[in-house]
């Protein structure tokens, strides 16, 4: 169980990483208007994209967003958040 956890705990943290990267990328284009990743970042901003895209996607489908007048607040990317903390956490006492 050691070094499945170890693998397992890191996995979860480059992937809540991942989150946050992506959460960051899409405050962006509200401060700076016609923003489009080039070079580098292109490449970051694809990869984040990739390995979030699928789990967001689902948690969209099962958890509608919260309207609040004209904003709509996406519970599906703080429900998968939180999971992936509780998980961490989870995975981390295991190793203790």
């Amino acid at each position: 169980m050691g070094l499945i956890g170890i693998v397992l705990y890191y996995a979860l943290v480059a992937f809540a990483v991942a989150l946050t990267a992506r959460a960051l990328m899409s405050f962006i284009p509200l401060f700076v208007r016609g923003w489009e990743p080039r070079g580098a970042m292109l490449v970051v901003a694809e990869a984040v994209y990739t390995v979030t895209d699928p789990p967001l996607r689902l948690f969209g489908k099962i958890i509608p967003p919260l309207r609040i007048g004209g904003v709509g607040i996406d519970l599906g990317f703080l429900v998968l958040f939180l999971l992936v903390s509780f998980a961490m956490r989870l995975v981390a006492a295991f190793l203790m």
